[in-house]
């Protein structure tokens, strides 16, 4: 017995150091030994590999074809409903009085809502993004059969390094991150207010987050560090994913706004707010908008803090589009920096779809997957035009975010994952149909 915990003692001490040189210490100092680099190489070929075989054996398995997005019905983004009703008028063998109701006008609405049905712009949003070809970790829509035999021990062989070497290995790394956070900025909380003390805690947080980071085995790139956000302005960003925060804290530190929280989580916040003036809400207090907003621009005045990190969408999208931006958090005033977050899919899901996964599911599926890799793009600053109201700012920097993205830009309310259509929405389609039959009251 002795002899085992001998050998387990010793294997155990030889993992912990390797991981604490080669992994936690370079992290902790932003530096790469090119471990990661050489592990992505060789993830990228054996995908390529993998794709190329699996194209190979679907030759000779016909199925049925399958659209690599999750698009089945096709849109024209630039029709609309005047433009539409007209052409079933003008298809009819005796054209109608102008402004006359017309029985096609009915095929029209029952149209829009079979595509409703089948699949709307909505809801696919808040499902995970369709991959082009499996990628030996996730099942996607596409129903991938037996290909060969070698494909199959390969996948085997990823089930094992997944759960068996990497997952071990990011679950200790992000519990020494979360512990070091802890104790480090509750340490740093003891000092005085001073230019020290900001120093040390902008260090305890970057060193803290590249750690979590190396434990997701995330590879990101940022572009154009020049427009990164800078203090005392608001830095506001699209949404997929939790880590989202560890993605953008990896390369400058931020103040938090959002809900105190209990347990673990609330442990971490208490911590975190004495070393950093992060914005914390009682429950109450965030259903009160004026207090919110008074809070954020007092934060926003003063030019030594920290920009604010605030996810407008207010939910998780599924890395493929851009919804609506919330108003307030443009009525805040001073500069906003947007930036533009995107996820490679090949290499793991980063969406967190909450209606589906609690948080516990949801890492435990980041930290088994191959990677996590992403692109971030700073944008150049902006602020509000004169005559400019909120929410028109508000979509201007989301079609700057959706545009550099790639994403698609949405002017549907992220809200709809968990609630109904406003009346509004439908008041306002009621009220487009009726100035069109009957004209503008206005008028």
């Amino acid at each position: 017995m002795e002899d085992f915990l001998t050998i387990a003692y010793s294997v155990f001490y030889v993992w912990f150091t390797v991981m604490v040189v080669f992994i936690m210490l370079p992290a902790m100092f932003g530096i790469s030994l090119g471990i990661n680099e050489i592990y992505m190489k060789i993830l990228v070929k054996t995908l390529e590999w993998a794709t190329l075989r699996i194209e190979r054996g679907s030759k000779k398995q016909p199925t049925l074809a399958s659209s690599p997005s999750n698009g089945i019905i096709q849109r024209d983004g630039s029709s609309s409903m005047e433009k539409e009703i007209s052409e079933l008028m003008n298809s009819n063998s005796k054209p109608p009085a102008s402004g006359d109701f017309q029985l096609s006008h009915v095929f029209y609405f029952n149209k829009k809502g079979i595509e409703s049905i089948v699949e709307d712009e909505v809801t696919q949003r808040f499902t995970s993004e369709e991959l082009v070809s499996w990628n030996l970790l996730t099942r996607t829509n596409n129903n991938f059969q037996y290909i060969s035999l070698r494909l199959t021990i390969i996948w085997a062989v990823g089930v094992v390094i997944r759960y068996c070497v990497l997952f071990p290995l990011r679950v200790t790394l992000a519990t020494i991150g979360l512990s070091v956070l802890v104790m480090g900025t509750s340490l740093v909380g003891l000092l005085p207010n001073s230019s020290v003390k900001n120093w040390l805690s902008e260090l305890v947080h970057l060193m803290c987050y590249r750690i979590c980071a190396r434990g997701l085995s995330a590879t990101i790139q940022y572009y154009n560090k020049e427009n990164r956000p800078r203090k005392g302005g608001i830095c506001v960003a699209n949404h997929t994913s939790p880590i989202d925060i560890v993605i953008l804290a990896n390369d400058g530190c931020y103040a938090m706004v959002g809900q105190v929280h209990g347990g673990l989580l609330g442990i971490i916040q208490r911590s975190i707010v004495r070393a950093c003036p992060h914005v914390w809400f009682e429950r109450s207090e965030m259903k009160d908008r004026h207090l919110v907003t008074k809070r954020l621009r007092d934060h926003v005045a003063d030019k030594n803090k920290l920009p604010i990190l605030i996810f407008p969408e207010g939910t998780c999208i599924n890395n493929t589009s851009v919804m609506m931006f919330k108003k307030g958090s443009f009525e805040i005033g001073g500069t906003i920096y947007p930036v533009a977050i995107k996820y490679d899919p090949q290499f793991g899901d980063a969406f967190w779809n909450s209606a589906k996964y609690n948080m516990v599911s949801y890492l435990v599926r980041m930290m088994t997957s191959w990677a996590i890799v992403c692109n971030v793009w700073y944008l150049p600053p902006m602020t509000r035009q004169e005559g400019e109201d909120a929410v028109q700012f508000a979509n201007r920097v989301k079609s700057a975010i959706a545009r550099q993205g790639g994403l698609v830009d949405l002017s549907w309310d992220g809200g709809l994952k968990r609630a109904k259509v406003k009346e509004t929405y439908k008041e306002l389609q009621q009220k487009m149909y009726s100035n069109m039959i009957v004209g503008d009251d206005s008028n």
